[in-house]
């Protein structure tokens, strides 16, 4: 009897806060498609073997690609998710990836760096990383404050991780969704995704699990805003503060 081909491999990258984890919840709705969590992340419920970090980085990716069970046989695409940091802990955990054949890359981005780096913040101060909609009394995440410091190497620790992608990854096979059009039109940016995945486009339901955390805006979630906008003023990332600029002419 003729084996069926494995499943078709990709993998979701990101840096922290940029929705993977919401990306991931979409694409799991499709019958098709299985997306596996977090694999280098020895907290995921979804990966209960915590000593698979001890494997080689091959080793971890057979796992991911080739020997992970599918929920039902049905399935054509199987994928994992990873975040920037996860990189730094093993640092040739990319170019390995880069050698899996046929693989293909989703990057999310966020148009707005300051709002994802808030936002981890934010998540390590309460130790709440996700909101779901039965989570109606959740308090607001903390104000914080931001070192002009961290703000700089953030910023660049993104510039260098999105460029780095592109240029492991052929462009044919990478696919790039910003955050704030998969919140914004979830639909259509699913739809943007299995096309090129190459699976059936899925109808979304319309019931949402994951919310976004924080409604507010910049000027009023850090504690140092002006001190930081005024720093940046001018420079190329000024225009993380346009946002809250706006909302303040407006009042």
């Amino acid at each position: 009897m003729m084996q069926s081909a494995p499943p078709e491999p990709f993998v979701i990258l990101g840096m922290p806060r940029t929705g993977t984890h919401y990306l991931e919840a979409l694409l799991n709705k499709h019958p098709c498609v299985l997306s596996n969590g977090e694999l280098l992340n020895q907290y995921d419920p979804n990966w209960p073997d915590k000593d698979r970090l001890l494997r080689s980085d091959r080793e971890l990716l057979e796992l991911a690609y080739l020997r992970r069970p599918a929920r039902e046989e049905k399935v054509t695409h199987v994928g994992c998710k990873i975040n920037e940091p996860q990189f730094e802990e093993r640092p040739g955990f990319l170019s390995e990836l880069a050698r899996w054949p046929g693989l293909k890359v989703i990057l999310l981005t966020r148009n707005n760096t300051l709002e994802s780096l808030r936002s981890l913040i934010q998540a390590r101060r309460s130790g709440h990383w996700l909101k779901f909609s039965s989570d109606k009394n959740m308090a607001p995440p903390p104000r914080v404050k931001l070192s002009i410091g961290e703000c700089e190497t953030y910023f660049k620790t993104t510039e260098d991780f999105h460029a780095r992608v592109k240029r492991s990854f052929a462009s044919s096979n990478t696919l790039t969704i910003e955050y704030e059009g998969l919140l914004g039109d979830p639909a259509g940016c699913l739809a943007k995704i299995c096309d090129f995945l190459g699976v059936a486009p899925l109808r979304l339901s319309g019931d949402v699990v994951l919310e976004r955390q924080e409604q507010r805006p910049l000027n009023e979630t850090l504690e140092n805003f002006h001190e930081l906008r005024a720093h940046f003023a001018g420079g190329p990332y000024a225009t993380f503060f346009e946002v809250a600029e706006v909302l303040e002419q407006q009042r």
